[in-house]
């Protein structure tokens, strides 16, 4: 079986998947880079990767026709359309791979052409199908009346660390909080800063690490002078993406303030599996997928500070939750949510399907199990 994955560029995130792919396919496989890495990611730390089995076609589009129409399956992610209309027209398998769509709810008289644009390009090919790279994918696309039983779990899987966890966790720093990501107003640094403001008022101990850079620095820098925080949070700049999990491995407590604008948000695969506890807010993409509130981790409404305080205050106050948290955490991830687990699946999906098997339900959690509609609201 012949698999193909286009997307934008190739770093480490899709590094995992790739190489186990390339690997349970015995060399089948082939993954086609259709853009440069952007400047701003480059200065994040992600790293320029060369891989055999990677097709440049960043320079002409074209390039890539062949490999793609000559597939067995394809997976297309952040890619042209045009690229694979043929393929779509011949009735061969196609997955497209894809974040929510409606990060912004839109206006409702736009919802009959955006209708019809998507039956137009999605709906009428029966031979595709949908992973979902969010938990409310498939929720987007059922407003559009697309992939209707055709949407399966998916995500990103960053590489996936096995641990000695008991040694993990007896090393971790319990006052040791973490945040790490851009500076940007929808991921809400700020947010940490207003809880750490609350904890130093209770009269805590704690420290806090924010791993990034963004348009928001001096205004966060500025913010920790003014609630006199200098003394417990500590801007460590952009790090390397394998540095950055020395920093997780260090925390007790990790924070993930975005809102639903963070499609999925590889930092919580990666703070998991590095047996972090996990405060995360609802609307984030990878949230309902990976997370069981208390379970594996803490979920809070996005946006709410109260809540998002009270949630770091009783992990500082139960060191032993954040260690069940961030074992259970690490079991998730190791478990079920990597990147073999993903390859084999969907192998093993594609291959029902290609076989006469419409909409297969073979899994009931994780990657390649049926997607549920989930929608912005408290699950």
């Amino acid at each position: 079986m012949k698999i193909v994955f286009a997307s934008n560029f190739y770093n480490h995130h899709q590094a995992p998947f790739s190489n186990a792919m390339y690997k349970k396919t015995d060399g089948n496989y082939q993954f086609i880079q259709t853009e440069k890495m952007d400047d701003e990611r480059v200065k994040l730390g992600y790293k320029t990767l060369s891989d055999s089995f990677i097709l440049d076609v960043s320079n002409n589009l074209d390039d890539a026709s062949e490999t793609i129409n000559n597939a067995d399956v394809v997976i297309y992610g952040s890619a042209p359309y045009k690229m694979f209309t043929h393929r779509l027209k011949n009735n061969q398998l196609v997955f497209k791979y894809t974040e929510r769509i409606y990060k912004i709810q839109p206006k409702w008289y736009t919802m009959p052409l955006r209708y019809l644009k998507h039956w137009y390009q999605l709906e009428r090919y029966k031979n595709m199908y949908l992973l979902c790279s969010s938990a409310f994918t498939s929720a987007d696309y059922k407003r559009t009346g697309t992939f209707i039983n055709r949407a399966y779990k998916w995500g990103y899987f960053p590489e996936t660390k096995h641990y000695n966890i008991e040694s993990l966790l007896n090393k971790k720093d319990k006052h040791k909080l973490l945040w790490v990501g851009r500076f940007l107003d929808w991921k809400h640094p700020d947010d940490i800063l207003k809880v750490s403001k609350m904890l130093v008022d209770q009269g805590y101990t704690f420290s806090l690490d924010m791993v990034g850079t963004g348009i928001m620095e001096e205004q966060l820098k500025q913010m920790v002078t003014d609630l006199n925080l200098s003394d417990y949070v500590t801007f460590v700049g952009s790090v390397p993406s394998d540095q950055v999990r020395q920093y997780m491995e260090r925390a007790g407590i990790y924070l993930f303030t975005s809102d639903r604008n963070e499609g999925w948000g590889a930092v919580l695969n990666e703070s998991m599996n590095s047996g972090c506890a996990v405060v995360a807010s609802h609307v984030v993409g990878s949230v309902p997928y990976l997370m069981k509130d208390k379970e594996n981790g803490l979920i809070y409404h996005s946006g709410n500070v109260d809540e998002l305080y009270e949630k770091v205050k009783y992990l500082l106050d139960h060191p032993d939750e954040q260690e069940r948290l961030g074992k259970n955490a690490y079991l998730t991830i190791v478990n079920e949510w990597n990147a073999d687990t993903a390859a084999e699946r969907i192998i093993n999906l594609s291959a029902h399907i290609l076989s006469g098997e419409k909409s297969p339900d073979l899994y009931k959690t994780g990657p390649c199990s049926k997607a549920k509609i989930i929608e912005d609201e408290w699950f």
